[in-house]
C-alpha cells in the first residue's frame, strides 16, 4: 500500500492523514445534546473514543447509546460544571475510560437571558463558573499533559457575543468574550508543544440552549433572515469543523476564531 505522503497514495490514505482521529480520545462537555452531541458524534465517527460530560443521567445515557449505535467507543461522566469539585472529579476520572485525553471540547454553557440591569450577583457567579472557570480548569489540567506528549487539541465554543453585543448579552456576553481570550492565552502557552487551541463561534443554532429565544414569536424567522444562508444553524453544521480542529489537519491553525454561522457575523 502506498505511504500517506506518496503523491500516488489513494485518496483514503491522504484523507486519513488529515482527518482520521483513530487512536485519539476526546472529552466533550455539554456532550449530551445540541452542538456538544453533534461534535461528539463527528469526532467519534472519525475514529476517536469519546467521553461526554453533562449533568443529567438520562440524557447522558441516551447520548451514549446514540454514539455507540454509530460504532463509537463512548462513555460519560455526570457532573455539574458550576461546581469546582465536580470539575476536578472530571479531570481525575476522564482518562480512566479510554486513556489520556488528546482532544478537549468545551461546549457546555448556560445563558441567563435577562436585561443587564436585572442580573444578580448570583447570576454572574453561576454563568462565569460554568462558562469560563470550568473551561479554564479543564484546560489547566489537560493542556500541560497534551503538551508533554507533544500533541493535543482544545476546541472552545464561543458565541456571537464573543465579538459583539447581541440579544441581551448580559453576563453571558462577558463570559463568551472571555472564552475568546482564554483561547488566545492557551494557544500562546501550548502551541509550540503541538497543542492547537481554537474557538468556534456559532450563529443562531436551534438547540435546547436557545429554546427561550426560539419561543419568542417571529424571533427564529428574523434571525434566519440575518444569516447569509437564509437559515438558522443546526447542530449537524458543526461536524466538519469539529473533525478539522480535532485532527492533524489543524496543526497550523491555533489561537483563531472559526465562525460557523452561515455568514451571520458579517452580514
Amino acid at each position: 500500500m502506498s505511504a500517506p505522503d506518496d503523491p500516488a497514495a489513494p485518496a483514503g490514505s491522504y484523507l486519513d492523514r488529515l482527518f482520521s482521529l483513530s487512536g485519539r480520545t476526546a472529552l466533550i462537555t455539554g456532550g449530551s445534546s445540541g452542538i456538544g452531541l453533534a461534535m461528539a458524534e463527528a469526532i467519534g465517527r472519525a475514529g476517536a473514543a469519546v467521553v461526554i460530560v453533562a449533568r443529567r443521567h438520562a440524557e447522558l445515557a441516551q447520548a451514549v447509546a446514540t454514539l455507540r449505535g454509530h460504532g463509537v467507543r463512548a462513555d460519560s461522566i455526570s457532573a455539574d460544571l458550576a461546581d469546582a469539585g465536580a470539575v476536578q472529579d472530571v479531570c481525575a476520572r476522564a482518562a480512566s475510560f479510554f486513556g489520556e485525553i488528546d482532544i478537549l471540547a468545551n461546549v457546555a454553557a448556560n445563558n441567563i437571558r435577562r436585561p443587564m440591569a436585572e442580573l444578580t450577583p448570583a447570576d454572574h457567579d453561576l454563568t462565569m463558573r460554568v462558562n469560563v472557570t470550568a473551561p479554564y480548569m479543564l484546560g489547566q489540567h489537560f493542556g500541560p499533559r497534551m503538551a508533554a506528549r507533544g500533541w493535543g487539541r482544545i476546541i472552545n465554543v464561543g458565541s456571537q457575543q464573543s465579538i459583539s453585543a447581541f440579544g441581551d448579552s448580559g453576563v453571558y456576553g462577558v463570559s463568551k468574550a472571555a472564552i475568546a481570550g482564554l483561547t488566545r492565552s492557551q494557544a500562546e502557552a501550548w502551541s509550540r508543544h503541538g497543542v492547537s487551541v481554537n474557538t468556534v463561534v456559532p450563529g443562531f443554532v436551534l438547540t435546547p440552549l436557545t429554546a427561550p429565544a426560539q419561543a419568542v414569536p417571529g424571533r427564529v424567522e428574523a434571525l434566519a433572515a440575518r444569516s447569509m444562508t437564509g437559515r438558522n444553524g443546526l447542530p449537524s453544521d458543526f461536524a466538519g469543523a469539529a473533525v478539522l480542529l480535532a485532527g492533524d489537519g489543524a496543526a497550523y491553525i491555533t489561537g483563531q476564531i472559526l465562525y460557523v454561522d452561515g455568514g451571520f457575523s458579517v452580514y
